[in-house]
């Protein structure tokens, strides 16, 4: 695809970025990135998390602890990312710097680890290692830190846009 061809696709008219297209490139950069990272730290043994927890609920645990399962994992993993950085896109866009993105993930975190044990995705917290607790606490840390920090950077940085709007007056 030419560069133009990507600048018509994630600008509108007016010379802004398409929120929802966006945001949907942004998750499966942050998915293919932090999933690989995900995939890495299990099979050097920082997480007892198997790459795939996100689709346990719906396939066999033997499945999802083989190559094709890592696969599929990574592939849940994407879509997953791409629907927070969709949410967050809507939601939160607009604020700046690190932090919002930091505390998005942290929130990601808990709410899979609360709920994930619920829908037998993984042990509960008392039933994992440290090692596994700090490893995911920190992946999802700099999840939500690529996600927030990428979109704070494309939705408030007006220096980019102003030069065109100088030229036009």
């Amino acid at each position: 695809m030419s560069s133009q061809g990507a600048a018509i696709r994630q600008h509108t008219n007016t010379g802004h970025t398409n929120p929802l297209s966006f945001s949907l490139e942004l998750g499966f950069f942050a998915g293919l990135l932090w999933g690989a990272v995900h995939w890495v730290f299990h099979w050097l043994r920082f997480t007892i998390v198997i790459p795939a927890f996100l689709a346990e609920p719906f396939f066999k645990h033997s499945f999802l602890k083989s190559g094709s399962g890592d696969l599929l994992g990574w592939l849940f993993f994407i879509v997953f990312s791409m629907v927070a950085a969709v949410i967050y896109t809507l939601l939160f866009r607009k604020l700046a710097g690190p932090w919002p993105g930091i505390v998005y993930g942290i929130c990601w975190w808990a709410v899979l680890f609360v709920a994930g044990p619920a829908l037998g995705m993984m042990n509960r917290l008392n039933h994992l290692t440290w090692n596994t607790i700090i490893t995911e606490f920190c992946l999802y840390l700099l999840w939500g830190l690529f996600i927030g920090y990428t979109a704070a950077f494309e939705f408030t940085d007006e220096r980019k846009r102003e030069p065109g709007r100088a030229k036009a007056h």
